[in-house]
């Protein structure tokens, strides 16, 4: 079985990383020529939540021949109309493409590779790039969990096949109501990832902030009122009802909830959202692809998200160096 990495940035170095360190023999693939080159010459080094360093086959796209039977996509969304195309001539006839970016980008990449050829994982912890070669894990080891699944009628025998793969490096759930789990990650994303990015920092720091945790709780909730909406129930993650815990009607539900959010993210205080590593590298990030997809799935329901709309326009503004992500733009919100 041949199996690729395509966008082997910072999760996908550590994926890549595991794999080799248990026996699964797989091609980390970017256009990153100097990471490509660190790899090759040093292996990929894992830091932080946990500390190894194994030898990879790396390569660049264009020295990408035959066909693959997996490929886990982890490119950005920006690009995923021309990444899929150039990759359909990669995937084997009865290969899957496994993409794990956020937000829900299945039936963009369904319209282009086919029914059947396209599953969705979502991804329990975080990652880093340090440099070259070099990828900090963001997050506890036990929490080194994958969500897998299709939107259509699944491929039980390809999910099991990936799901064997990935359990190299931890938890592995196959999920009937895959499209419950996609929303499950893009509430957590929405908040932590999008506030993280207004304000410049760490999940953690999202956290402790008081007013920046309000405005998070706000998030989640008009990410839960839309998919009570849309008649999609939200998956637990990693075992947290996410809804029974952070769906608030009332000031003491709501204080509850608040108070409940250091817990709930005590093992990714340290994760940096991809948005913010990529505003910093001068790069445009995701947001359209996160937070937009819940404002348009909001507004097909008719549910108004402000806080969430705010937080597209600060990022934007942050794009466009109008702005600076800062703990400043919190007094953004009471405007």
């Amino acid at each position: 079985m041949r199996i690729a990495i395509y966008g082997a940035g910072s999760l996908g170095t550590i994926l890549g990383a595991y794999l080799t360190k248990g026996g699964v023999e797989a091609d980390l693939i970017t256009r990153n020529k100097e990471h490509i080159a660190a790899l090759q010459a040093n292996g990929a080094k894992v830091v932080g939540k946990a500390e190894f360093t194994v030898p990879v086959k790396a390569l660049l796209p264009s020295e990408m021949t035959g066909k693959y039977d997996i490929i886990f996509l982890l490119t950005k969304q920006l690009e995923n109309n021309s990444v899929a195309t150039f990759l359909k001539q990669y995937l084997a006839a009865k290969g899957m493409l496994c993409t794990m970016q956020n937000g829900l980008p299945e039936p963009d990449l369904i319209e282009i590779l086919g029914k059947g050829r396209v599953c969705g994982c979502t991804i329990g912890w975080g990652a880093t790039r340090q440099g070259p070669g070099i990828s900090e894990l963001t997050s506890e080891k036990d929490s080194l969990t994958f969500s897998l699944g299709m939107i259509e009628d699944p491929d039980k025998k390809g999910l099991e096949e990936i799901a064997t793969i990935l359990r190299n490096m931890g938890t592995v759930e196959i999920d009937s109501n895959f499209l419950g789990a996609r929303w499950s990650k893009l509430l957590i994303n929405t908040a932590f990832s999008g506030m993280g990015t207004v304000v410049g920092s760490t999940y953690g720091d999202v956290v402790d902030n008081k007013r920046a945790r309000s405005l998070a709780l706000k998030i989640m909730k008009e990410c839960i009122d839309t998919t009570q909406a849309l008649g999609v129930t939200i998956e637990p993650i990693q075992g947290k009802d996410i809804v029974k815990l952070f769906n608030y009607s009332g000031p003491i539900k709501r204080w509850i909830s608040f108070h409940l959010i250091p817990l709930a993210m005590k093992k990714h205080r340290t994760i940096k959202a991809s948005m913010l590593q990529d505003i910093e590298k001068g790069k445009k990030c995701e947001v359209d692809s996160i937070n937009g997809v819940l404002s348009e799935q909001a507004r097909k329901a008719g549910i108004p998200t402000p806080i969430n709309d705010k937080v597209i326009d600060i990022i934007h503004r942050i794009e466009r160096d109008e702005l600076r992500p800062e703990m400043g733009n919190l007094e953004l919100f009471e405007k």
